[in-house]
C-alpha cells in the first residue's frame, strides 16, 4: 500500500528521470495496487520541483481521448496533466531531440480561454463561450517510463506523458468552425504520415475540455482565463528524432510546424 512518503519518493524519481533524460521502470511493476488518485498525487509531487524553481502552470492537457487508447490502457475515461511555462514553444521552433527521452508528436486543437470554466455542469456550449480562440498545436509527448510500457497509473503519475507543446501561427473563433469536422493533416519531412478529424477527441474537442472542467471541478480546481487547454490527439502518435521537420494543418484554423535538432 502506498503511503505519503512513497508518493513523494516516486514523484522525485520521475522528476529526476526527466531532468537526467534517463527513464525508469513502470511504477505499476513495483506498486501494482496504485490507484488513479494516488497517481495524480505522484504527478503533483513530480511537478513540485519545477514549480519551486520558477515554472508556472499555463494550462492543462487531456490525454487518452480516443477509444483505441482507452482500450489499450483498459480505462473508460481520459486523463489530464499540467502544462508548464517551460514546455511552451512558438510556431516554427527548433527543439533539441536530446532534451527528450522517447518523443512522439500528436496533432491537436488547443483552446485558449478568455473566461474561467468551473465544473461541475460544464457543457460544450459553455466551453465555446469561454474560449477566446482555438489554435493548431503539436503536443510532443514523452515518457519517463522505459519503452513506453505504461498503464494508466504510470502515464498519469508521469504528468500524462507531457513533454513540450508548440502553438501554431494564428487562432480562430471556435464559433466559426465546426470543430468536430475539422480535418487534420500531419506531415513529417514533407510526407503525409497521419490524418484525422476533430471528432477523434471524444467526439468533439470541446467535449474533452468540458470533461476536464467537470473532473477538476470535483477537486475545487477551475480552468482559468488565459490558460491553454490541449484537447487530445486527432490521430496516432508519430515518433520523431533529430533532423525531423513536422507540419500540421487544420482546416479553417491554421497550421503549426516544428523542427527537431
Amino acid at each position: 500500500m502506498l503511503n505519503p512518503q512513497h508518493i513523494q519518493t516516486l514523484g522525485q524519481e520521475l522528476h529526476e528521470a526527466l531532468a537526467r533524460r534517463q527513464p525508469v521502470a513502470p511504477l505499476t511493476e513495483s506498486h501494482p495496487d496504485m490507484t488513479l488518485a494516488q497517481a495524480y498525487e505522484i504527478q503533483q509531487a513530480m511537478l513540485a520541483p519545477r514549480l519551486a524553481a520558477g515554472a508556472r502552470i499555463v494550462g492543462k492537457k487531456i490525454g487518452v481521448t480516443s477509444k483505441v487508447v482507452m482500450d489499450m490502457l483498459k480505462v473508460d475515461q481520459p486523463d489530464f496533466g499540467m502544462l508548464l511555462s517551460d514546455m511552451l514553444y512558438a510556431d516554427g521552433a527548433s527543439i533539441a531531440a536530446s532534451d527528450l527521452i522517447a518523443p512522439k508528436a500528436e496533432g491537436e486543437i488547443a483552446f485558449v480561454l478568455k473566461h474561467a470554466l468551473r465544473g461541475p455542469g460544464i457543457t460544450v456550449a459553455d466551453v465555446l463561450r469561454a474560449t477566446a480562440y482555438v489554435m493548431p498545436c503539436f503536443e510532443i509527448v514523452d515518457s519517463r517510463i522505459r519503452d513506453w510500457k505504461i498503464k494508466i497509473q504510470d502515464t498519469v503519475a508521469d504528468n500524462a506523458s507531457a513533454g513540450v507543446f508548440v502553438l501554431g501561427d494564428r487562432g480562430a473563433d471556435p464559433r466559426d468552425v465546426d470543430l468536430a469536422c475539422v480535418g487534420m493533416t500531419l506531415e513529417k519531412n514533407g510526407e503525409v504520415v497521419a490524418t484525422g478529424a476533430g471528432a477523434a477527441a471524444l467526439g468533439h474537442p470541446a467535449n474533452a475540455v468540458a470533461w476536464l472542467a467537470n473532473t477538476l471541478g470535483q477537486l475545487g480546481i477551475a480552468l482559468e482565463p488565459g490558460e491553454v487547454i490541449l484537447s487530445g490527439s486527432l490521430a496516432a502518435m508519430v515518433p520523431v528524432q533529430a533532423g525531423d521537420h513536422l507540419r500540421i494543418s487544420l482546416g479553417g484554423i491554421g497550421s503549426a510546424s516544428v523542427r527537431f535538432a
